[in-house]
C-alpha cells in the first residue's frame, strides 16, 4: 500500500483495514496522532487527508491509500512553526498538550476554509476535546493568527 505522510511517499505492507493511526504509530513510527478514544471522538488521533481533518483512530488506512496525509510532524516548514504553531505557542495554549497536535490541525483547516472565523465558526469546527479545558485559549490563538491575515 502506498502512502503519501507528510510529503513522503511511503510504502506499507499492512492489512488494508488496519486503522491509520496505527500505520502511522506503529509502522512508520509517526507518533504525533495520539490514541484517545478509538472511537473517533475526542480528535486527538486528528490528521488531515488532502487538507480535511479525520480521525484516524476510526479511518482505514487502505482509504487513505493515494491520499496526502499530514500529521503534525509535517505542519513546520523549514524549520519555522506553522503560523497556527506559533500562535500557540505565543497564547501559552497548551496544558499537558496530548490533544494539542489534532487540535491545531483541526484549527488549520478550520482557517483554510474560513480565514476569518466567528466565535460560531471556531465552536462548531474544533469538536476535538481537552480535558484540560482548554477552548479559550484556543480561540484566542485562532482569532489571532485571523487578525494577522496568514492564511493557514
Amino acid at each position: 500500500m502506498k502512502l503519501n505522510v507528510n510529503g513522503k511517499a511511503l510504502e506499507l505492507d499492512v492489512e488494508p483495514e488496519m486503522p491509520l493511526l496505527w500505520a502511522l504509530r506503529d509502522e512508520l513510527d509517526i507518533k504525533g496522532p495520539k490514541f484517545g478514544c478509538g472511537v473517533a471522538q475526542c480528535g486527538a488521533c486528528t490528521v488531515l487527508l488532502n487538507g480535511e481533518p479525520v480521525r484516524s483512530c476510526s479511518y482505514p488506512v487502505s482509504a487513505a491509500a493515494g491520499q496526502q496525509v499530514m500529521t503534525i510532524e509535517g505542519l513546520a516548514s523549514k524549520g519555522k512553526l506553522h503560523p497556527v504553531q506559533q500562535a500557540w505557542v505565543e497564547h501559552q495554549v497548551p496544558q499537558c498538550g496530548y490533544c494539542q497536535g489534532g487540535q491545531i490541525l483541526a484549527a488549520v483547516a478550520l482557517l483554510k476554509k474560513k480565514p476569518k472565523p466567528t466565535d460560531e465558526d471556531i465552536d462548531a469546527a474544533m469538536t476535538n476535546i481537552c480535558r484540560c479545558g482548554t477552548y479559550a485559549r484556543i480561540r484566542k490563538a485562532i482569532h489571532a493568527v485571523a487578525a494577522k491575515g496568514v492564511r493557514a
